[in-house]
Formats: C-alpha cells, structure tokens, sequence
C-alpha cells in the first residue's frame, strides 16, 4: 500500500518509502503520525520525535485503542490494560507505572490524558 503526504516533513509531510499495506487505522498529533495495523500488531510513526514521530521499540501487538494529545500518543489493550505511551514527555508520552486494567474510556486534552474505570 501506498500513501501521499505532503507539507512540511518536519510535521509528517513525508512519507515516502513507507509501506502502507494491511494500515486499519492512522493516528495523529500536531506533527506525527502513526499508522497501525491492528491484525498484525505492526505499526509506522513518522513526524516530528517531540510529537510522536518515533515508535521504535514499543509493542503494539493486541493494540485496541489509539488515543492523543496534540504531543503525545497513548497505544492501549483495553482486554489486558497494557499501555504505552510516548512523544512529548510533559505533555502525556509517559505512562510507564500506571494501571490501566479496567479503563473504559480515555479522554485527552492538548497536554493530558485522562482514563476513567
């Protein structure tokens, strides 16, 4: 699969190179983003480091839900609630120490995430 992205390539503006077969969904904040395959468990980001840009490392496999500040992603399993966070750290990429078993919903701003049980 292929996409086109245009603008500035500091905010995700490009994309080339990048493999877009099997993408169920695609996430963004104000410069990054981050297309996922849910059957596979494998996903992409490109953008901006600071916003999201970077996802090297984290497991999305069971992934249920993507949610976003405009600096940060939340990548959650609502079955096991497993969730990994990552982008600007002041503004809600760190969730590493939380318990997130039972979340029903989660709710963001600019800067914050918030997750009701």
């Amino acid at each position: 699969g292929q996409a086109q992205c245009w603008g500035s390539s500091n905010s995700g503006g490009s994309c080339s190179g990048l493999d877009f077969a099997g993408v169920t969904d695609v996430y963004s904040t104000w410069s990054a983003f981050v297309a996922l395959n849910k059957e596979t468990g494998q996903a992409q980001c490109w953008g901006d480091l600071g916003y999201g840009g970077s996802c090297s490392g984290l497991d999305f496999a069971r992934v249920t839900d993507v949610y976003r500040t405009h600096t940060a992603f939340m990548a959650l399993n609502k079955e096991t609630g497993q969730a990994q966070c990552w982008g600007d750290l002041g503004y809600g990429g760190s969730c590493s120490g939380l318990d997130f078993a039972g979340v029903t919903d989660v709710y963001s701003t600019s800067g914050a995430f918030m997750a009701l049980n």
